[in-house]
């Protein structure tokens, strides 16, 4: 259903080079009637999706560690993030690019994976929605060393964690990922591991 306090919509590129930020300027109606013009920029990296990779029977959780330039020129000393695996949307499709992303980052090939819900990520500023998923792995499943795609520079250290290590880690803000603290925290609230 379309706004009807918003009108006069014009967008401006103004860079392309990784993906895509444009400035929007636009009319918005206020309580008391009148129009206000605003102007803000939009980061449109396209959507994603994001797993917690899960073994019941042992209690662990399949993390990874990469390098994040945004959170090392923001104060996080050594660029590093332990995280869910995750990625950007292929041709549209949450499952299957999780199931592929999982392979790439992790070596492990699983087939089933269940959707647990969608986030906004940060939607003061980026375009982004999140399909967050579970999936449970077997040490059977692994058929190659993860690390990611080399024509994707991930450089990723594959983790297999207890569940209670990731929280602990979670707890002392060795895990600072809000997709990941997302997903241990369904986890936890879910019973996953009970």
């Amino acid at each position: 259903m379309p706004n009807n306090n918003v009108r006069k919509v014009q967008k401006k590129l103004l860079s392309d080079n990784w993906y895509t930020l444009h400035k929007y300027s636009f009319e918005y109606r206020k309580d008391d009637g009148t129009w206000e013009t605003q102007h803000r920029e939009a980061y449109d990296r396209g959507n994603g999706a994001v797993i917690l990779l899960y073994n019941s029977e042992q209690k662990k959780v399949v993390l990874t560690r990469q390098f994040r330039m945004p959170t090392y020129v923001n104060g996080n000393e050594d660029g590093m993030m332990v995280e869910a695996c995750a990625g950007i949307l292929e041709k549209g499709n949450a499952e299957e690019t999780i199931r592929m992303e999982v392979e790439e980052e992790t070596g492990y090939q699983i087939e089933t994976v269940t959707k647990v819900f969608e986030s906004y990520m940060s939607p003061g500023s980026v375009t982004e929605i999140l399909h967050f998923f579970v999936g449970e792995y077997q040490a059977e499943m692994k058929v190659g060393e993860g690390g990611g795609a080399e024509d994707e520079t991930e450089n990723i250290e594959v983790l297999e964690l207890s569940f209670e290590e990731a929280k602990v880690m979670m707890a002392k803000g060795q895990i600072k990922d809000a997709k990941t603290i997302m997903l241990l925290q369904w986890a936890e609230i879910n019973g996953l591991f009970d």
